[in-house]
């Protein structure tokens, strides 16, 4: 029974499924409320049909709403971004030295406390714009970049060799996209027979929850020292560094321990996964404004549909990473198919006019989540078992930063965009994944010996003789 309690995935399908039952609630709420501001009038009911009696001022209040509702979510990134990012690299990378389970209750703190003020928000009607407030005082204590990055640095604590880590990391994301997918098809439902509060509540109970799992059951995977001290290099005792000095000396001992041609490979890889990451998320980040507007008109029932089936690529892309690693396909190769998977069907979504194409627009992104595992695993492997921590500290920063300046650089193009071409913004992502691609083959030429990747991990891939003095 104790082995169970060093399963994080139990942690990463509440925190999910809390996340996810009130993401898709966030831009709806804030779409009827701005539309009931601007009009003076009840949201209209798209039970009849779309684009009825759309015509003169009721066409130029949906475009109005959906400029205000993309600078909403504009104001929201801004003030967000940067703490989360900070917290996220400072206490990611002071786990190495104190532990993961700090990683993992912050931001569930964090995300307890959003979930409090949207219902507070919603209760008692206030103003929509305390909602940025809330989400500046929850990213104090990290955010989803954060708890990602604790989770898969306590995974990478648990995995001896690289295929191992490599389907671990991926069974994590795929726990992600299950149960995300379950809460979004059940917000549509919930939201139409109870309204915004009761979806809300359910999700800070699970919040709650999650929080009490991983405080008293969740085992912590490193050893802390004495209180008071840090083990020095060749014995003895030290102070404790602080989390800030933790922080820099991690980092640096991440590029330092490593040779050349390592070093080079670690920021190529780490660059894919930035620049892939700011399109992948740039291009989805106004999905649900478009499915809003006409000629979609989308109510809460197809969103939640919506938002269910496009969640289905983690486990598609789980399937797809443990299927082309047994069959002994390159790394790289698994991360240009879930390149090709994002840009292939970012670009049909761009000329989606209808329900039916919208939903078959996610097929060719069922393996678009694949890059995400395989970069990690490729990133873990070129580290010391003792940096894991600082490594996955800046990997969730620079996920934390590319996905929230892709979203507030993509949401305002949307908003200048809207008029003339809704689709435009997913054009311009699916057109970046070029950048990515060509990165990926300059890690090929980098590393003449990929094709021992695609012996399928026999060896051990973590070096334990990797010289643990670097800090010293």
């Amino acid at each position: 029974m104790k082995g169970f309690f060093f399963l994080v995935e139990p942690v990463v399908a509440l925190f999910a499924f809390a996340a996810f039952l009130v993401y898709p609630l966030v831009q709806q709420y804030v779409y009827r409320r701005l539309w009931q501001q601007l009009t003076n009038s009840s949201y209209p009911d798209h039970t009849a049909p779309c684009g009825l009696n759309d015509t003169g001022n009721h066409s130029t209040y949906h475009e109005e709403v959906q400029r205000q509702a993309a600078l909403f979510s504009l104001y929201t990134q801004l003030f967000s971004t940067i703490p989360s990012l900070v917290v996220t690299l400072v206490l990611v990378a002071y786990s190495d030295q104190r532990g993961r389970k700090v990683t993992i209750i912050m931001p569930l703190i964090g995300g307890l406390i959003y979930c409090l003020s949207f219902l507070t928000v919603s209760f008692f009607e206030l103003n929509i714009y305390l909602l940025v407030g809330a989400s500046f005082a929850s990213s104090l204590f990290g955010g989803v970049g954060t708890f990602l990055g604790g989770c898969f640095a306590y995974v990478a604590d648990l995995c001896e060799d690289g295929r191992q880590k490599t389907l671990r990391m991926a069974t994590v994301d795929m726990v992600i996209g299950l149960f995300s997918g379950v809460a979004s098809l059940s917000t549509g439902y919930f939201l139409r027979a109870a309204g915004f509060n009761w979806p809300i509540l359910t999700s800070a109970f699970c919040q709650i929850l999650t929080l009490l799992y991983a405080v008293f059951l969740l085992e912590e995977t490193v050893k802390r020292t004495p209180a008071g001290y840090s083990d020095a290099a060749g014995g003895g005792a030290r102070p404790p560094r602080s989390a800030m000095k933790q922080m820099v000396l991690g980092i640096y001992g991440m590029f330092e321990g490593v040779g050349r041609r390592d070093r080079t490979r670690l920021l190529l890889l780490m660059l894919i996964l930035t620049t892939f990451t700011f399109a992948h998320m740039g291009g989805l980040s106004s999905v649900t404004l478009y499915q809003l507007k006409e000629p979609l008109c989308w109510d809460e029932i197809l969103i939640g549909y919506g938002a269910a089936l496009s969640t289905t690529v983690f486990l598609t892309s789980f399937l797809g990473v443990m299927a082309l690693t047994y069959c002994g396909v390159s790394q790289l190769w698994i991360v240009l198919g879930g390149l090709l998977s994002v840009a292939s069907g970012l670009t049909l979504m761009s000329f989606a006019k209808t329900t039916p194409v919208m939903f078959y627009v996610r097929i060719p992104l069922l393996l678009a989540i694949m890059p995400y595992p395989v970069l990690r695993t490729m990133m873990s492997k070129i580290v010391s078992t003792s940096e894991q921590g600082a490594l996955f500290g800046c990997v969730a920063f620079l996920e934390s930063l590319s996905a929230n300046v892709a979203s507030a650089v993509f949401t305002s193009i949307y908003a200048i965009t809207v008029a003339w071409c809704p689709g435009f913004s997913f054009l311009l992502a699916a057109g970046l994944c070029v950048i990515p691609a060509v990165l990926v083959g300059a890690v090929a030429v980098l590393k003449p010996d990929v094709a021992q990747e695609a012996e399928g991990f026999i060896s051990a891939e973590v070096e334990p003789s990797v010289d643990e003095d670097v800090h010293s």
